[in-house]
Formats: C-alpha cells, sequence, structure tokens
C-alpha cells in the first residue's frame, strides 16, 4: 500500500494520529509509561502490533505490507528479530485507480466498499520466543457492541476540535483513550469520536501511525484483545482527519481467532522448513 494512501485513509497507520483527544481534557491525562502496556510491537518507523504468544504479534496488514520487509519488530524497548511475515489471504489493496477518484472528488464510496471486503490482518512469527512480556489473551466473545475499550498506540495525535495533519509526525509518545464500539459485525468493529458533550471522560481516537496498534476489552481488570486499529472512514474526516464525528472502523479479532489458531498451529516453534518468507 503507498505512503499517499495510507495517510489518505487509514486512523493507524497513517497508513490515523497517536490517539486524537478531547481539547477540554490535559493531554497528560493520555499519556503512560511503556510499562503500562509491554506488550505493544512498534513496527519500524510507525505502525504496531500486539504480542499474543511468546513468538507472535499479530498486526494489520496494511501496517507491514507497506514495507518492502520487516526484519525487526520492537517489543518491550528491545529489537526482536523477525523469522516470518503471514498475511492473511483475504488482503486486498484497494485498486490506484479508486483512490485517485475519491481523492479527486472526496467520494469514497466504492474506495470504502473495497476497504471493508478486506480482511486487514497479518501475523509475524519472532525468531526466538519474549519471555519477559506477558502475551495478551484473544477476545473471543461476538458481544463487542456498546463495549467500552481502550485505544493504545504511538501514532500522530491531535484534538477533536482542530483535528491533525497529514504531515504531523506519525510516531509521538504512547497514550490510551476510552471509546465505545457503535457497531460490530463480520470482519469490523467501529467507534466515533464524539464531541465532549457526549464523550467518555477519556474519549479518545486512533490516528496516522496507530496502524496495527490494541484495542483492549476489560473484564474483572483483565484486559483482552478486542480489535486492531485499521481505517477511518475517509467519509466522515471533511478532508480533515481527527475532528469530532470521524468513525474509525477496527479488525474484529473475534472473527479472526480460528485463523489466528490455525496458523500458529501450523508453524510450531523449531520448523526446519519455517523459512523467513513472506506467505500470503
Amino acid at each position: 500500500m503507498t505512503r499517499l494512501l495510507l495517510i489518505a485513509l487509514l486512523v493507524s497507520s497513517t497508513p490515523a494520529s497517536a490517539i486524537v483527544i478531547r481539547e477540554d481534557v490535559e493531554d497528560s491525562k493520555y499519556r503512560i509509561s511503556p510499562s503500562e502496556f509491554p506488550a505493544l510491537a512498534d513496527m519500524p518507523g510507525e505502525g504496531h502490533g500486539v504480542l499474543i504468544a511468546p513468538e507472535w504479534i499479530v498486526t494489520a496488514a496494511h501496517a507491514v505490507t507497506w514495507q518492502s520487509e520487516i526484519r525487526q519488530v520492537t517489543v518491550n524497548g528491545v529489537a526482536r528479530d523477525v523469522k516470518r511475515l503471514l498475511i492473511h489471504p483475504g488482503y486486498k489493496k484497494p485498486a490506484q485507480e479508486l483512490l485517485d477518484q475519491a481523492l479527486a472528488t472526496w467520494d469514497w464510496t466504492l474506495f470504502r466498499a473495497a476497504l471493508s471486503a478486506s480482511d486487514d490482518i497479518a501475523l509475524i512469527k519472532l525468531e526466538t520466543p519474549i519471555m519477559d512480556v506477558a502475551p495478551v489473551p484473544l477476545n473471543r466473545s461476538e458481544r463487542e457492541f456498546n463495549a467500552i475499550v481502550e485505544i493504545i498506540g504511538k501514532g500522530a495525535t491531535g484534538r477533536g476540535d482542530t483535528g491533525y495533519q497529514f504531515s504531523d509526525p506519525h510516531r509521538t509518545d504512547l497514550r490510551r483513550a476510552q471509546n465505545k464500539i457503535t457497531s460490530a459485525h463480520g470482519r469490523w468493529l467501529c467507534y466515533s469520536l464524539d464531541e465532549p458533550s457526549e464523550a467518555l471522560p477519556l474519549e479518545g481516537g486512533s490516528g496516522s501511525g496507530d496502524s496495527g496498534g490494541p484495542v483492549i476489552v476489560r473484564s474483572g481488570g483483565n484486559g483482552s484483545l478486542v480489535g486492531l486499529t485499521s481505517w477511518v472512514d475517509p467519509q466522515s474526516m471533511v478532508r480533515v482527519p481527527g475532528r469530532y464525528g470521524q468513525i474509525s472502523c477496527n479488525v474484529r479479532v473475534s472473527h479472526y481467532a480460528a485463523w489466528i489458531e490455525s496458523v500458529i498451529s501450523e508453524h510450531p516453534r523449531t520448523g526446519a522448513n519455517d523459512s523467513p518468507k513472506r506467505s500470503m
């Protein structure tokens, strides 16, 4: 996926901002220490993933396919060598013609349809298991609608009243925000960035540079991975990303739990034929 494509539509690896925040809440209340979520994986340059097993990281496919290759990712401040990258076979890059038309007219209808029909998920197998960080369990419940979730990322940051610029830095400080899932079905779960009068205390949303980052749901204090930051509905941006009303859509982990488990079981540790190549 081209850089322009990432910038134009994807709410996270600008390919959406490191957490767009309320203008009436101090930014310091959104900032967190990396130690509060050590399972976050940083892709080279921008974009994220999440450690879900000692040797495995799950991410958005578009967060890794825009680069020629991924040799290392950083988890808990340590560079980790990549053994294998496995892209979901249903991942499809939207046609350049659709992007060109949408940018010219700001009618994103067909482009959005192409995005929603794609399986934007990938797995990264590491050379060496990570033993110093606890993996995040997958959410398997399909009752995500109306759930309060946490969005975590280091991408560009902005305020809901003004938004942000696509040219802003796509890797900043780690932030965490809240939101409520407004729709969940099939591949996707989505939420809206609401005005302060209707917002949660730490309302926020993802932005450019957050692709592949975690959306966490908590139960009894324990968190599980319910989604991965993927794309923002360009039609809701009114040409300025990060404004109130923006709708962000995320890879729905419960939909892909069986695929994730099947890939992991097919690529066990110490596989002699597990060469460092990309698989579709």
